[in-house]
């Protein structure tokens, strides 16, 4: 038992970096789930490079992880790490920026070599000439890599080469010491990868356990540290990022509604974790179709629709556009498609792995005519599951096209999320007609296929091949009520003003926007939608912890707005409206509500942080409060 002082923490972040071959996604992963076992409330943030290997050692070659784990309640990563891991001098180089004064570093000695030196730039080390300690950071520099080839010495059948790629295992279970975690769960992990591979699997072992007995045995730290679990409900939990839980939340609508989940898809990332989670859940039902390209796979998922099935595709930014012309044969058509789009950087090509939201005026508006969808946002990683299910409500009951937003940061975020019973999720039945639906001039049944629901507006659904239910369909413009083809002006005007209308009448079924004002009496509000959502959160915090009244608000549905959308807004003198983009949603709210919406805005591919944004909010405040706003 290690005799080293444990000292409590209320909060850690910690930021694992490497080259892309080092392990570091890998690494944060294994950290996460053994903090999540102890109960500790997290979030994460992944941050990779869109090559798959670029130059060893170099700068755009660098992989990192963030973990941000506390003993309360915590909406993001954190802004900056407390604890860096760097694995290299590209690793170290890249991150040094973001460290406050008085963070930790611990680095792999061994990579500080005058080769990898040259590659990132550094004329000497920055190990050796002390001015990392110069600047406040507390330095251990420890050989990393010849710890583990030590280590691993009796795996005489591995190559250096492979008994080097385990120090990241030996780089965890050191960590793992410092801060008090146990192995458990990455030891079972390993068993279920490696089993296959018995001496890789004990060579991983024996590095992770090497790790551990070096911090209880070396004197290079002073103090190892605790954080206590946070205060939760009573329930079961599980670390879960917001693809996996848009993929259980697909597949827990499906069972809910009674139908067939049917997805088409085309991988690109980062959206290509669903089709990975829902290809393994043929169990569930689920039936997943990778397609040769963004078009095929929007039209799979359509014809599924078309054939009485719950019709999915995923995607990003650069697919969404390539699918605009069948979504808008889903619009004229008006079956349910749910179109999920985890928002990357743009234009093009862009930042593949990086996160944005700037994809909201395509969501709305990318097709040609007037093709009205449904628009939502999911606002966390754990969020996506419920995300996932009220899209799929809002498409099966007003057949109509969905559009459901998450991005990069969501999509591969994680945080602890509480395991819902399937009783208590929301009963979606849909029942498809079966039955002629009118009668014709001579009193004989048919099947009007646009005779439409007088609350939803909704069409019927009719499954192809049920006897007396044949129908029309196509992109052509149908007759209002019984589906011909028409060319009418008048029939046209009527159901384009009719396919808007269905798309309004939602709004009859969401709640009320919810401000967040506990004084009752904030002249400012902070607006925000999808991911944007955890920052505000925690700059709103920061904000009303130095005494300033301010209220936040947050929107999950962005077609139709909320009823009450626009009365929030003018209850305020200034609303204030962060976004990943260059101010989409504040354009939509000035045109619909004449209110003067301040946009703040960032494309840099990170999320805001806390302290920018509550920077932000203080100025506004000084500007409507005057002297009276506390800073």
């Amino acid at each position: 038992m290690s005799s080293t002082p444990l000292h409590q923490l209320d909060r850690v972040v910690i930021r694992f970096a490497g080259d892309s071959g080092d392990g570091m996604q890998l690494t944060g992963d294994r950290f996460t789930s053994d903090t999540a076992s102890l109960g500790n409330d997290l979030s994460t943030l992944p941050n990779f490079p869109a090559e798959i290997r670029a130059p060893q050692g170099t700068l755009p070659g660098v992989s990192s992880f963030q973990l941000h784990f506390a003993n309360h309640d915590i909406s993001t990563p954190g802004d900056a790490p407390d604890v860096l891991v760097a694995m290299n001098p590209a690793a170290l180089r890249a991150n040094l920026p973001d460290l406050p004064r008085g963070a930790t570093i611990i680095v792999d000695a061994d990579q500080f070599t005058k080769r990898n030196l040259a590659k990132v730039g550094y004329s000497a080390s920055p190990l050796e000439d002390e001015s990392l300690a110069g600047a406040g950071y507390h330095v251990h520099s420890l050989p990393l890599t010849s710890m583990t080839v030590e280590a691993l010495a009796p795996f005489e059948s591995l190559t250096r080469k492979e008994k080097e790629r385990a120090k990241n295992m030996l780089a965890l279970g050191l960590l793992s010491w410092l801060y008090s975690r146990d192995t458990g769960s990455t030891e079972a992990f390993l068993r279920a990868k490696f089993g296959s591979a018995p001496e890789i699997l004990e060579a991983n072992l024996t590095a992770l356990r090497a790790g551990h007995a070096y911090g209880e045995t070396t004197e290079d730290f002073a103090v190892r540290y605790e954080v206590a679990p946070a205060p939760m409900a009573a329930g079961t939990y599980r670390t879960i990022t917001g693809n996996q839980a848009m993929a259980l939340g697909l597949v827990a609508a499906a069972e809910r509604s009674g139908l067939p989940l049917v997805l088409g898809s085309y991988p690109i990332t980062p959206a290509s974790d669903i089709l990975h989670q829902l290809s393994a859940m043929k169990r569930a039902g689920v039936t997943t179709l990778q397609a040769e390209d963004e078009i095929a796979a929007v039209g799979m998922a359509l014809g599924a629709s078309f054939g009485g099935a719950l019709g999915v595709t995923t995607t990003s930014g650069p697919g969404l556009a390539l699918k605009a012309e069948t979504v808008g044969l889903a619009v004229a058509t008006e079956l349910p498609l749910l179109i999920i789009d985890i928002q990357r950087g743009g234009p093009s090509t862009g930042l593949p792995t990086k996160t944005e939201q700037a994809d909201l005026l395509q969501a709305m508006y990318g097709r040609n005519g007037e093709s009205p969808v449904a628009v939502i946002a999911a606002q966390s990683p754990t969020d996506c599951f419920d995300a996932a299910l009220e899209a799929v409500r809002m498409a099966t009951t007003y057949r109509t096209p969905v559009i459901l937003l998450s991005d990069g940061y969501l999509g591969n975020g994680s945080e602890p999320w509480s395991v819902p019973s399937a009783a208590d999720l929301p009963y979606l039945r849909i029942e498809h007609a079966t039955e002629p639906n009118a009668t014709d001039d001579q009193g004989e049944p048919v099947f009007h296929p646009f005779l439409r629901d007088e609350q939803t507006l909704a069409r019927p659904w009719a499954v192809p091949g049920t006897p007396g239910l044949e129908h029309r369909i196509g992109g052509i413009e149908k007759a209002d009520v019984t589906g011909h083809i028409s060319y009418d002006p008048a029939n046209h005007d009527r159901m384009v003003r009719l396919r808007q209308a269905k798309i309004d009448r939602i709004a009859d079924g969401i709640p009320d926007l919810e401000v967040d004002d506990p004084t009752g009496d904030a002249r400012v509000l902070v607006l925000g939608w999808g991911s944007t959502y955890g920052p505000i959160a925690a700059a709103t915090r920061l904000v009303r912890a130095a005494g300033a009244p301010v209220a936040r608000a947050h929107l999950r549905h962005l077609n139709p707005f909320p009823s009450n959308l626009g009365e929030v807004l003018r209850r305020y003198e200034r609303v204030v409206l962060p976004e990943m983009n260059l101010g989409q949603l504040a354009l939509l709210l000035r045109g619909r509500y004449l209110v003067d919406v301040r946009s703040h805005t960032a494309v840099r591919g990170l999320p805001f942080t806390a302290v920018e944004l509550a920077q932000v909010l203080h100025e506004h405040l000084l500007d409507v409060q005057g002297e009276e706003a506390p800073l």
